[in-house]
Formats: C-alpha cells, structure tokens, sequence
C-alpha cells in the first residue's frame, strides 16, 4: 500500500507543479528582466517572406498586400503553393516570387526548402508567415531590433485576425496566455521563447543548420526547430511588437480536427524535453532547463482535467491534498487572469471566457482523433474572409 501511495503523491505532483508553474515564471519574471545591448549591424538586413499554401490560395493576396505594405526595402516574398491552382495568382511586383512544385511536398519543412533552394540572392535572414496571416508595417523593423542585440532566432507575436465567434475568442485567450507565458516571460528570465509557426525569423545559416538534414513529416515542424536550436544552447529571443495577425479558428470541426494535430504533435515531440533538462544540468543552462521544463507540460486542457480528475479523488481521501489542490486552482487562475490583464486583451475575449467548458470539450474530441490527425489535412482549413470583415487595420506607409 505505501508503494501505491508514493505513486499517487508522485502522479500528483507531475500534475500540478503546471497549475503553479505560471506563477513561478511570473515570480522570477519581477526580479530577473533582463536587457540586452544592441550590436553593430546593417540598417536593413535582407529578408527572405517565406508564405506557405497548401491546397488553398484564396487568402493568399491578402497577405501578399500587407507584405508589400512594410515599412522596409530589401526584402522578397516567396509563395510556395503546395497542391494549389495558382491560375488565379497575379502579382506585377517583382518582390514577389510564386513558386509551385511539381509535385506535391505535404511539409511545411519541405516547402520552405524548396523556396530556400530557389532564392534569387543569399538573404540574410528569413521569416515564416502562413497563408492567413496578415503583418504589421513594422514587423521586420522590430524583428531587426532583436537580431541587432545578437540573437540569430525571433518569435513575434500572433495576435488575433479576427474574433468573429465564441471559438476564435477562446482561441484568442489560449493565444494570448501561451505568449505571455511561453513567450514573454521564459526569454525575459533568461530562456527561449517558444515557437508559435509563423511570425517567426531566423538567419538563413540558423534555419539551414538546424533543420536541412532532419526532415519533419506531418505537423510540428515548430517543435523540432526549436529543440534543434535549443540543443545548441542557443537562445529564441520574443518581442511583443513584431506583430503578425493570424486566423482564429471560427467553427468547432475547424478546431478539433486542429486540436488533434497539435495534441499529436506533443505526443511525439515532448521527448525532447527530457533531452533538454539533462543537457541543463551538464551545462548550467537555465536557457535550457526553463524550456525543457516546457516541453513536458501537457496541452492545456489535458492537465486541467487531471487536475480536476485529483481533486475529485482527494475529497474522499486527503483534506490535505483537496486543500493543496484547490490552492493550485487559484493561482492557476490568478495566473491565467494576469497573462490576460497585461495584454490588452479584448472585451469579446474576456465575454468569451464562460464558454471555456466548452472549448475544452471540443479538445477532448480532439484527443478521441490523435491517432488519426495526421490523415486530416495537413492546413487547417479557412473559412474566414477577412476582406468583408477585418478587425485588422492596416495603414500604407506613410511620410
């Protein structure tokens, strides 16, 4: 019986060390910001747009007009249309370059490659944008000012393209609270920001090196370039102000078929957590031991419902643990409302909150699909028009 106890105690911690790790970070985010001094570099670096699109391009002149709205000069844009009818793509600016592959990739690695392999001149540096996504004027200004301080990896942020249904709020929420956590707070203690997919830039060598000979089939090509990048001991730098705006998911099929691919991409992916946190400890890397310890977090919802799941058994077994547990809970959600408070969220997302039950019911279908999510399509599908209905304004330049 003591046997089964230990387990129960150790099962329980693994569980809710992630309803108090948020305030951890927060508690070592007040006393450990860290600045860092800019370096010499070029006024404007030269980019390479990299937009991928597989099998639809509707959306794709939208986020081809924003490109070409930045506030900067030397850059190209490359489209990679994957499986797509490009007949109706036509663009009379020379910075952008369609590209359309013989045959059909399915990867987002193999995609980029393909562009990488084809640029018109050696860029310096390198930035991924999705199909949906539409960017702010300064983006690869801000992008610059992190690179400028010496780090050869940036993550900016996603913010909300449109928040036109209670799932694209939630979506919004679960956005909002990864990047301030998982973005903001890891690099400002001294770690790496996460990688979100998109809104992302890298040097060109950094990219190559980390992920030309390590092919990623299915989703989750994120996962594998940012342990690539950790195992270096190099460091994913998150500016807030590098502003990329990307398509909430707006239907609940849209989202569990989405959910089922990110849930799979854990289960395959969180080993590299593990590899992290020991590489830590021989090196004295807090750089790796704070994103190790991230990897092995479960999806949101997962470890909520367990943590409900131990806090049901506890109320039969140990007032103790009812007690820790419902502690937990509190500063979980005390860490939830601060992640939200300190990012201008909006009232819709705010509204939207009381539905969380719900959004979390979706990701458990999701979960019944992860061994299947690889057989959906490898884009989530988009339904959104963000023409007729844009909460994003974006402005010309102007002098």
């Amino acid at each position: 019986m003591q046997v089964l106890e230990v387990i129960w105690i150790i099962f329980q911690v693994l569980i809710g060390y992630n309803l108090v790790l948020p305030m951890l970070l927060f508690i070592l985010y007040q006393f450990r910001k860290r600045s860092y001094p800019l370096v010499s570099a070029p006024a404007e670096a030269d980019y390479a747009i990299i937009v991928t699109a597989y099998e639809q391009v509707t959306a794709i002149p939208d986020v081809v007009s924003s490109l070409l709205l930045l506030n900067y000069s030397n850059y190209l844009i490359y489209i990679v249309a994957d499986k797509c009818d490009v007949s109706s793509l036509h663009f009379t600016d020379e910075r952008v370059v369609i590209l359309r592959p013989e045959e059909t990739l399915a990867s987002n690695t193999r995609s980029h490659f393909y562009a990488i392999n084809r640029f018109k001149r050696p860029h310096d540096r390198l930035t991924i944008i999705d199909s949906d996504n539409l960017v702010d004027p300064e983006y690869l200004n801000e992008l610059n000012k992190l690179f400028n301080q010496g780090f050869e990896a940036v993550q900016g942020i996603r913010e909300a393209k449109n928040l036109n249904t209670t799932y694209a709020c939630l979506d919004a929420a679960r956005d909002i609270y990864y990047h301030f956590y998982d973005g903001k707070v890891l690099f400002s203690i001294g770690s790496s920001a996460t990688l979100a997919g998109s809104g992302m830039a890298f040097t060109t060598q950094l990219y190559r090196d980390s992920l030309e000979h390590n092919e990623v089939k299915g989703a989750g090509f994120d996962k594998v370039l940012q342990s690539a990048i950790l195992i270096r001991n190099k460091r994913i730098a998150f500016t807030d102000k590098a502003i990329v705006y990307d398509e909430k998911t707006t239907q609940s099929d849209q989202l569990v078929k989405q959910r089922a691919r990110w849930i799979n991409t854990w289960f395959k992916y969180f080993k590299y957590g593990f590899t992290l946190v020991g590489k830590s400890v021989a090196n004295f890397s807090g750089n790796q031991f704070w994103f190790g310890l991230i990897l092995l977090r479960p999806p949101l919802f997962i470890f909520l419902l367990l943590a409900v799941l131990c806090t049901f058994i506890n109320i039969f077994t140990s007032m103790l643990g009812l007690a820790l547990w419902l502690g937990g809970f509190l500063l979980f959600v005390l860490g939830f409302y601060i992640a939200l408070a300190k990012s201008d969220t909006d009232k819709r997302i705010w509204q939207s909150l009381i539905n969380i039950p719900k959004f979390i019911y979706f990701q458990v279908l999701s979960l019944m699909k992860v061994r299947r999510a690889n057989q959906h399509s490898v884009a989530t599908q988009h339904t959104y028009n963000s023409s007729a209905n844009n909460n994003v304004k974006l402005k010309d330049n102007e002098s």
